[in-house]
Parts: structure tokens; C-alpha cells; sequence
């Protein structure tokens, strides 16, 4: 791997004990690959606001870089600064901001409607105390009205405050290059980290791909549906696949990949040891 390239993971918040336990030792497993950090997700409408950060602390206790991430939506300003103040008492120092999702998946917008608010939110409560990630759209996000209305979503994010962006996984790396081009030509220079999921099941694959917009090409839908049940053939296939995304984005001189984890590291160790 190229030295220059880091790696960071992402989890989410486990709903038992049993939960808890596997994750540390996924962590403890993936942090061999010395990760700048890793980012706990936060449920729709703020439903795992607690095991998020309950999680944050648990990585945290292990010595590990660990990043919440963190929404605004459904939420009131008092709730969002009550939480701030937690990760700040915790010395947390490092967000990912993004609108969210409501739970029955209509908009219940709380004080702040969109990322670039709660960015701004965040600035004007906290001034520099935490780095703040961003998310990116290579493909364009499912409920913006066009492509150009999408990039001019995330460029209000930047103009907010973003430090950085880690962008919703993809696998046509055309996407990538052309959204990040983008941005150099709109004067947009804070790193765009490319979001990597690795193949552990095509239906669950394709059930996030639906539901976030990204695109499965066609050619690999096909080979997804060849492996059917078969998911010992599946992941190795994936490993593969992976493997070579991510020497692509490498050779292309991307700052940093974010792999999706899933709370997983058997299929991750594979697909970084192929690309050490």
C-alpha cells in the first residue's frame, strides 16, 4: 500500500452484550492495520443515540481513535449541544455530521434541517474542538432533484465548516474521479475519502444499494446472482473485486479509504493484506 494512503473503519452500534464483545475483538483485529480512526454510526431519528456513544467509549477504553457520528434530524438544537458536550467531556474530538434519516422514513425535521446547518451548529457552539466529516455523493443522493442540486448540497457542507468527506460506497470508480474533479473545479480542496463496502451478501448488498443510491453495474449484479446461496464463493469473489477497487483508488493517490466494516474483519483482513 501506498504510505501515504491511511485506512479507517466503520461500525454500528451492537444491540447486546454478546454484540459488545464481538465488536472489541473485531477492533482489536482491524486496529493491526493501524486505522485513523473508527466511526459508530448513529440509527434514524437518533435511535441508537446512546449505544452510539456508549460504543464511542468502548473503543475508547480500548485506546483506540473512535468517531461518532452524529445527526440533526428529529433532534432540537438542546439536544444536539447536550450531546456535543458529552463527546467533549469524553475528549472526543473528531464527527461525522450528517443530516440522518427518519425512522418511518418520512422528513420530521427537528431545529436543523440539513448537514450543512448541523455543521454550522457545531462551529458556532464549539468553534474548533472536533474535526468534522462530511458525507459524499458520487452517484447523487436518492432524494436530491438533480445532480447539480446534490453538489450544491455538498458544497454548502464544505462552506459550513467540513474538514473532510467520506463519500457512500460506490463501485464504479468513474463516479468517484469525476465527483472529486468536480470539486477541484468549484475550488473544493479538503479531502473527498472514498467509502469502500466489502461483498458479504448480494441481498443485503443490493437492499443498501437501493436504498442509498449507489449503483451496482450491471456486469455485477449478473456475477452476484451466479453466486446465489454460495457465500464462501461470494466473499472470496469479493475479495477480489474489492482488492483491485482499492488498488485503483491507491494508484489514483486517494488520501484515505473508509471501508464500511459491518462489524466484520475476516473479509476486510483479506481485502488489506491483498492491498498492503
Amino acid at each position: 500500500m501506498v504510505k501515504a494512503t491511511t485506512l479507517s473503519f466503520e461500525f454500528y452500534p451492537p444491540q447486546t452484550q454478546e454484540g459488545v464483545i464481538k465488536l472489541k475483538q473485531t477492533a482489536k483485529v482491524l486496529n493491526k492495520y493501524n486505522p485513523e480512526f473508527f466511526s459508530v454510526t448513529f440509527g434514524a431519528g437518533g435511535s441508537t443515540k446512546e449505544r452510539t456513544l456508549d460504543t464511542v467509549l468502548e473503543i475508547s477504553k480500548l485506546g483506540f481513535n473512535a468517531t461518532p457520528h452524529i445527526s440533526c434530524i428529529s433532534s432540537s438544537k438542546a439536544e444536539v449541544k447536550e450531546l456535543l458536550n458529552k463527546y467533549k467531556a469524553q475528549k472526543i474530538n473528531h464527527l461525522v455530521a450528517l443530516r440522518g434519516d427518519n425512522p418511518s422514513g418520512t422528513m420530521n425535521f427537528g431545529e436543523l434541517n440539513y448537514a450543512n446547518e448541523l455543521v454550522s451548529f457545531i462551529k458556532s457552539e464549539m468553534g474548533d474542538t472536533f474535526k468534522i466529516d462530511v458525507g459524499a455523493y458520487p452517484e447523487v443522493h436518492p432524494e436530491s432533484e438533480s445532480a447539480k442540486q446534490d453538489f450544491i448540497n455538498f458544497k454548502n457542507k464544505v462552506e459550513a465548516g467540513a474538514d473532510s468527506a467520506i463519500t457512500q460506497f460506490f463501485y464504479n470508480v468513474d463516479a468517484y474521479f469525476k465527483f472529486v474533479d468536480e470539486c477541484q473545479k468549484h475550488s473544493i480542496n479538503i479531502p473527498i475519502v472514498p467509502g469502500i463496502m466489502p461483498i458479504y451478501n448480494s441481498k443485503q448488498l443490493i437492499r443498501f444499494a437501493n436504498n442509498c443510491g449507489a449503483e451496482i453495474p450491471r456486469w455485477l449484479k449478473y456475477k452476484l446472482e451466479d453466486y446465489k446461496d454460495d457465500l464462501d464463493s461470494l466473499r472470496e469473489f469479493g475479495v477480489d473485486f474489492i482488492s483491485e477497487l482499492s488498488e485503483t483508488l491507491i494508484q489514483y493517490g486517494v488520501p484515505s479509504i473508509h471501508f464500511y466494516s459491518l462489524n466484520y474483519s475476516k473479509t476486510l483482513s483479506k481485502i488489506i493484506k491483498n492491498i498492503s
